[in-house]
């Protein structure tokens, strides 16, 4: 049963985002929290704290959803292919508002410890993610 509560919790998690419950993040997220696999932009603090400056941030700048495609689970960790989705529609780091659609592709690893969600590892399709916003120009076509 510990299984599916864990996987239950990762879906809470991607709930929570997609409806821009920062909040809900003190009952699910660990307090030193440790992301592996931050976003590609500085600055941002560690642990719970840290990760709701992130959510501000992604929130604010490219409201979108996470579809879980795919979740497996054993022990303690959790795996969620996702699909995520937005609209480019405020500022990131340095990359100013393009109102382009976003999708990208994740694979997510969480790591929950005491009921909460305290380690994660992601591959992100940061490639794609990048040239959706017009900072990397699309492959094998030539710089303007």
């Amino acid at each position: 049963m510990l299984i599916e509560e864990n996987k239950q919790l990762v879906r809470r998690f991607y709930a929570a985002i997609d409806n821009g419950d920062v909040d809900a993040l003190d009952d699910l997220v660990a307090e030193d929290y440790l992301d592996h696999s931050p976003p590609p932009f500085p600055g941002f603090g560690t642990g719970l704290e840290g990760l709701k400056q992130i959510f501000h941030v992604f929130w604010e700048a490219t409201p979108g959803t996470h579809e879980i495609q795919d979740q497996v689970a054993e022990g303690d960790k959790v795996a969620t292919r996702l699909l995520c989705r937005g609209t480019h529609e405020g500022d990131l780091p340095g990359i100013p508002a393009t109102g382009n659609q976003l999708e990208i592709t994740a694979t997510v690893i969480h790591r929950i410890e005491n009921g909460k969600l305290a380690e994660k590892w992601s591959d992100k399709d940061v490639l794609r993610f990048l040239q959706q916003l017009g900072v990397v120009p699309p492959l094998g076509m030539p710089n303007e």
